[in-house]
């Protein structure tokens, strides 16, 4: 999930763990806690894009990391703060945070290493956008309000849970939705007659509402979207091919082999603009409901490896004016 997606729910945890205790500080030590695991960002600063992808969301993701980082952190605090809570509960703040984030930046597509590093594999539930404002906005209202009421106010444990439930609540939401929206694509793959080894679904950018559909084959992949509003029984699929072939003169290097693992294998290739193009089909089409691709998020350009940055979402909202933004609306409210 996004920084401030764990900033406030950082905060609110703390408040809800030891805010009887600590007092208002427990808001900023709860922000900072809750962030943690993603002290990888750093490795960016020395390692080749490729690897990167690679190595955010991996050990400092894992339970081991946790397991590891949770006791000294604790006794820290406990020398801190020696007034506020025991070692024990330090422990429990501690473990509970980052296992919290770990959890949390499971549901989106880039996938999370809770297992390194006895195991490369990433657990990605695919059911919410990285950055969601209906999952975030209520735990930021309770952080707003927690920073203005008084420390010893006996409703801010109450507003703190009130928001993580509520936070909690859209979480399961978005797993009905996924549940509903698979359904409806297995049923109509098999009724279009087609033939797909694979098929993975996840919402488009800042909603659960509007889901993102890609079906692979030997060749290529079915792309397709799907509202949790839309009655029609057919869901409108285009083709991508792979063109895996592309990769052949660039098959020995790492950057490229990272890539292809980094991707779960949806993957595509192409020349853009007579440059070649890698492009992780997992995080979205460029605006693909008012016209389909192939034209993706993720794409990186093989023959420059340096020109390589922001690749996770540079091409997010490029091409989004008023009337991409407009069948956004409409394609989510099936109108």
């Amino acid at each position: 999930m996004d920084t401030i997606t764990h900033i406030v729910l950082g905060a609110c945890i703390a408040e809800a763990i030891a805010g009887k205790q600590l007092g208002k500080k427990v808001l900023l030590i709860g922000a900072l806690a809750q962030n943690i695991p993603d002290i990888d960002f750093v490795a960016s600063s020395w390692l080749p894009t490729a690897s990167d992808l690679l190595a955010h969301r991996g050990f400092t993701h894992s339970f081991l990391f946790l397991a590891l980082v949770a006791p000294p952190l604790a006794w820290l605090s406990r020398r801190l703060f020696p007034n506020g809570l025991s070692y024990r509960k330090w422990l429990f703040f501690w473990a509970v945070q980052i296992f919290i984030h770990d959890f949390i930046d499971a549901f989106n597509v880039y996938g999370t290493g809770w297992f390194e590093p006895f195991s490369h594999y990433r657990v990605c539930f695919n059911s919410m956008f990285v950055a969601d404002p209906l999952f975030s906005i209520w735990p930021a209202i309770a952080l707003l309000m927690l920073a203005v009421l008084k420390g010893r106010n006996r409703a801010r444990k109450t507003l703190a849970l009130t928001a993580l439930s509520l936070s909690c609540a859209y979480l399961l939401l978005g797993l009905v939705f996924k549940s509903t929206i698979n359904e409806t694509v297995a049923n109509n793959l098999a009724d279009q007659h087609t033939a797909y080894k694979r098929y993975f679904t996840t919402p488009t950018p800042l909603n659960n509402l509007l889901w993102y559909v890609v079906a692979e084959n030997d060749a290529g992949y079915f792309i397709g979207y799907r509202s949790i509003f839309d009655n029609s029984e057919k869901i409108k699929f285009h083709y991508v091919a792979r063109n895996s072939g592309l990769l052949a003169p660039y098959q020995t290097r790492k950057d490229v082999d990272d890539l292809i693992r980094f991707s779960q294998g949806y993957y595509t290739t192409d020349l853009r603009h007579d440059t070649l193009t890698f492009n992780d089909l997992r995080f979205g089409e460029i605006a693909g409901w008012p016209e389909p691709g192939p034209s993706f998020v993720f794409h990186y350009y093989v023959q420059y490896p340096d020109d390589n940055k922001m690749i996770v979402q540079r091409g997010r909202f490029a091409k989004w004016d008023r009337s991409v933004y407009k069948a956004f609306v409409k394609t989510i409210l099936n109108n």
